[in-house]
């Protein structure tokens, strides 16, 4: 194998194996899967975030970022408030269940509101900004004159692991059409928004 196919198989699995963990971005592309609703949208911001990021650390301005230690503070004091509110709407619904699976997402503002609420969750969340710019970042800039390729395979692997999570979540729609499931999802999902929420807000 080549020195660059190697690099980008590197970058692959390095960016897969932070992406795969359950977080707010995975929980909600998820629910957005399952009820079909602007999946395509929601994916491709997620994927071109990542890309973005992930960039930004290769191009080295992760360290630039390190000068600046109020800006991850103030990103997670920002996105904690955040997702303890989504949390707190998931466990409504929790509460009051609704009719089960809906395939209703073309309407205008569903799509309005799942594009927002889809930048909120990737822009705001310092994870995403320790995971793509930093770690990644310092991972890639072993690789020398090959991190752009590394960079290359871990931004793949992010478009990969949302293009499966959101387009291939709609398998479980039979199974998420009784309402009884569907509260558990949105149970799953208030309990990751909260405790990540809350997590956020200590650690500011």
């Amino acid at each position: 194998m080549s020195p660059a196919l190697t690099a980008a198989a590197a970058g692959f699995g390095t960016g897969l194996s932070l992406i795969v963990a359950i977080g707010a971005q995975n929980a909600f592309v998820l629910r957005q899967g399952v009820r079909r609703d602007a999946v395509l949208a929601v994916v491709g911001i997620c994927a071109l975030s990542d890309a973005v990021l992930i960039a930004l650390g290769v191009g080295g301005v992760g360290a630039l970022v390190v000068a600046w230690p109020g800006a991850l503070t103030a990103v997670g004091w920002v996105g904690g408030a955040f997702l303890l509110g989504y949390g707190a709407l998931a466990a409504r619904r929790v509460l009051r269940p609704g009719d089960g699976l809906r395939a209703a997402g073309d309407a205008a503002g569903s799509r309005r509101r799942a594009v927002l609420t889809c930048l909120a969750l990737t822009w705001l969340n310092p994870h995403v900004y320790l995971d793509t710019v930093f770690l990644l970042g310092s991972i890639a800039a072993d690789r020398g004159p090959l991190r752009w390729t590394f960079g290359l395979g871990a931004a793949l692997a992010s478009l990969c692991w949302f293009a499966a999570l959101g387009f291939g979540a709609r398998l479980l729609g039979r199974f998420l059409a009784r309402p009884s499931a569907w509260r558990v999802l949105d149970g799953l999902v208030a309990a990751t928004m909260i405790t990540l929420g809350v997590l956020l807000l200590a650690g500011g």
